[in-house]
């Protein structure tokens, strides 16, 4: 499979020469029943010195509407955290695999920037490419079919529609579907496919691209001055605890362990 050329330049922030340090951080899948992730990322946002914050999607396990926010319960809660962080300094969030029903309105009440996947980052000069990374897994064809249908207006109008509980019961039954092909012998692990992680750095002008999706931190080669850096997901009860940022400043990127 390849990749379908993008025509248009791909989006572009430039970061204030007030900036310093961004940080970069991806694949928490938020969720109520686990606790210690959720304390882990409001402990950080209300820390960090970072001058902006990226989230490059999968924020939350799911999402299921921004209605669900408007009321009392985990949405809600974690949406009163993202708008203290707002209130502090920029943050910006780009839609996951898990979480690309995310919509204006809920990035309206928190005073969250909503950013296209992908989009470059120009800081100190330098150009980050930013992705969650999902689009660029080719040999996952079964799942980019999913995802080129579930990003559709039409398709995301349909189920927003649907009420609410309904809406939460699919998205149980979507995960329960996902954990058994997970525990599945014969579940393939795709990871980004370096062709067309060259291709985006060439067309983008820059020469890293960093992502999240596949959880496997590394930082990968691409050869010809070209790098792809992959962020750690977030599990705070994990055994060692994973909660990891990637920080860019003028002297490059940097990993930090927060737990």
């Amino acid at each position: 499979m390849s990749l379908t050329p993008r025509m248009a330049p791909f989006a572009e922030i430039v970061a204030p020469s007030a900036w310093r340090t961004v940080d970069l951080i991806s694949d928490l899948h938020l969720q109520a029943g686990e606790p210690a992730t959720v304390d882990a990322w409001q402990g950080y946002l209300d820390t960090t010195p970072a001058d902006a914050v990226f989230i490059l999607g999968d924020l939350f396990e799911v999402w299921v509407g921004d209605d669900a926010a408007a009321l009392p319960g985990f949405e809600a809660q974690c949406a009163e955290v993202l708008r203290a962080a707002c209130a502090r300094r920029p943050v910006f969030f780009m839609h996951g695999n898990r979480d690309f029903l995310v919509g204006a309105d809920f990035a309206a009440r928190c005073g969250m920037t909503l950013v296209a996947d992908p989009t470059v980052l120009v800081l100190h000069g330098e150009r980050w490419l930013l992705s969650h990374g999902d689009a660029l897994c080719l040999e996952d064809t079964e799942y980019l079919r999913f995802r080129d249908q579930v990003r559709t207006p039409e398709w995301q109008q349909a189920l927003l529609a649907r009420p609410l509980e309904e809406r939460r019961t699919l998205a149980r039954s979507v995960r329960a579907q996902s954990e058994d092909r997970k525990r599945s012998p014969d579940m393939v692990w795709a990871d980004v496919d370096a062709d067309a992680a060259r291709a985006w750095l060439r067309q983008a002008g820059a020469s890293v691209l960093v992502h999240g999706h596949t959880h496997r931190p590394a930082i990968h080669d691409l050869g010809q001055g070209l790098r792809r850096i992959v962020l750690s997901d977030w599990d705070a009860a994990a055994h060692p605890p994973r909660a990891q940022l990637l920080c860019l400043s003028s002297t490059g990127a940097r990993r930090v362990d927060l737990r």
